[in-house]
């Protein structure tokens, strides 16, 4: 008998469900699905949820984790070997707009444990089998392509701010960055344009992946499901986007590896904020 690894029995669950995407044909509801209007508390009750679901699966979310701050370490000593020091903050922080996706074997997780079914690492790949698989993977694709974006206008601030020129060490860099009118105003412009782009990409994704990890509704549904969760519930959910950013920051030192314990459970809240915000299929609103 062969005992397949968890990168063979991936490869396989990915081939499956891309034969699946390319055959089905089944035709999506029209119905858009119900928003509850949430309070401050439900914020709290998410993020307890998710530490609940993290230290009941701690060694397979710390596994399928480890590449966040690993990627993250990854980018920036390329960062500081080639040259792009003006690229380690965009990245780090860009390194938010892609989490929605990233985290999508989380929301699984947490969705196979409240029902009690085995929640470990093959089950957070079964979300290849996902209704909404395909709406997920392009989704992704638009999540990067506004990644790529915030970093070409990360960059074109710099050219306009330091100038065109590579800083020609880490020491001068940080001189420009901190020391100079130049540098306050890069810090400043950079911060205001990547909040837009975080605001932007929290707007249409607060609830997007794990409705459609739920229900084959579609990419343009599933992003109005987003928006009109926001617009339901703007105080809620504006503390929330401030949960998540401060969670970041944190997790960010030192080097990226509070990563390994922010984001799980960051993801995990995100499922249980979902269920407190969608109702459920079938269910009166």
């Amino acid at each position: 008998m062969h005992v397949r690894n968890p990168v063979e029995w991936g490869v396989d669950q990915i081939r499956v469900a891309s034969s699946a995407i390319g055959a089905r044909s089944h035709a999506r509801p029209t119905t858009q699905p119900a928003i509850r209007r949430i309070g401050f508390d439900d914020l709290w009750v998410a993020l307890r949820r998710g530490m609940e679901d993290f230290a009941a699966s701690r060694s397979d979310v710390v596994l399928l984790c480890v590449i966040y701050p690993v990627a993250g370490l990854v980018m920036a000593r390329l960062a500081f070997g080639y040259g792009l020091l003006p690229l380690v903050f965009p990245l780090a922080s860009g390194f938010a707009l892609i989490a929605p996706v990233a985290a999508v074997g989380l929301y699984e997780m947490s969705r196979r444990r409240e029902t009690g079914r085995s929640n470990g690492w093959a089950d957070a790949l079964a979300v290849t089998r996902s209704p909404g698989f395909g709406s997920i993977m392009l989704f992704g694709l638009l999540l990067m392509a506004i990644f790529l974006a915030w970093l070409g206008v990360a960059l074109m601030i710099y050219d306009r701010t330091l100038g065109p020129d590579a800083p020609v060490s880490l020491a001068a860099f940080a001189h420009d960055l901190f020391a100079t009118q130049a540098g306050w105003t890069l810090i400043a412009v950079g911060m205001g344009v990547g909040f837009v782009f975080a605001l932007g990409v929290f707007a249409i994704s607060v609830v997007s992946v794990p409705l459609l990890l739920e229900r084959d509704t579609g990419l343009g549904m599933a992003i109005g499901t987003s928006l009109r969760a926001i617009t339901a519930n703007p105080g809620p959910l504006a503390l929330w986007g401030g949960v998540i950013a401060a969670s970041l920051l944190l997790g960010s030192v030192p080097f990226l590896l509070g990563l390994i314990v922010v984001m799980p459970v960051l993801g995990h809240a995100t499922w249980h904020l979902y269920r407190r915000l969608v109702v459920p299929e079938g269910t009166p609103s």
